[in-house]
């Protein structure tokens, strides 16, 4: 067979051998492929949906910054099908040197990996119920504190409610009860005048009560001596007997008079 001796022939150092040397590692070999295919890792990148750093980490065979293992045989098994070439003698390669470099087996997961494998989740059964007794327990409590703090504000509105209306009552019995204050002008005659609201209660000597009850206007009273008389509060009533004032200090003990007043 004649060669051409000006023909241009391959040499080692441009060719790329069309599958995994002895010795090659993975990554490398891949990249070597996409460069003599003269593909950007950033196109390659984008059409294979990879963030760049780990196709840049993946040509570099740099496993600690990968994923476990079965997913960084996938990301392999993508890039070759891409590429075009086997991924068979790829995958193999790499089981044979992923211990060595990070001395876990190509099957066992990381536990710091940013992807976990299809398994039982952390956490059992029991602290799963535990967690959600918790959250229970807490929101009952929240509900009956909410339910004390409604049913206070109720009491309270209906206590206010109660007093607004026993209000106008106690108004209404400050006034009067002036049962003979036109009585007949026989007897004798008695005048009281209040500096502010008072009981009193005043009977004549036939018995006749002349007032009766919480007095807050002047009252002029007639009737037969000796008079039984009392005040809740002396300190608000003048007290005049057929014009003369009477003193209601010495009948008066913490406040209250009560005695008998005769002409």
């Amino acid at each position: 067979m004649e060669v051409n001796p000006n023909s241009q022939q391959p040499t080692g150092s441009n060719a790329v051998q069309n599958s995994l040397g002895n010795v090659q590692r993975p990554g490398e070999y891949l990249r070597q492929v996409r460069v003599s295919q003269i593909r950007d890792i950033n196109d390659v990148a984008a059409d294979l949906k990879m963030p760049f750093k780990t196709l840049q980490a993946l040509e570099q065979d740099d496993y600690k910054s990968l994923p476990e293992a079965t997913f960084i045989k996938g990301y392999y098994r993508a890039y070759a099908k891409y590429l075009k070439v086997d991924a068979t003698n790829i995958i193999q390669r790499f089981d044979d040197i992923y211990q060595n470099d990070t001395g876990l087996l190509p099957n066992h997961a990381l536990n710091n990996s940013p992807i976990k494998i299809m398994g039982k989740l952390p956490g059992s059964n029991s602290d799963r119920n535990k967690k959600w007794l918790k959250r229970s327990l807490i929101a009952i409590i929240a509900i009956a504190v909410i339910w004390g703090v409604i049913a206070a504000a109720q009491n309270w509105s209906s206590s206010k409610t109660d007093d607004a209306e026993v209000k106008p009552q106690q108004a209404s019995e400050v006034e009067v009860l002036n049962l003979n204050n036109t009585t007949s002008a026989t007897g004798e005659q008695m005048v009281l005048n209040f500096s502010h609201p008072t009981s009193v209660h005043i009977v004549d000597s036939t018995g006749k009560v002349l007032a009766s009850g919480r007095q807050s206007s002047t009252l002029t009273l007639n009737g037969d001596s000796p008079f039984q008389i009392r005040l809740d509060d002396a300190t608000a009533v003048s007290l005049t007997l057929n014009n003369e004032q009477i003193s209601l200090s010495p009948y008066t003990v913490n406040g209250k008079a009560e005695f008998r007043l005769s002409r």
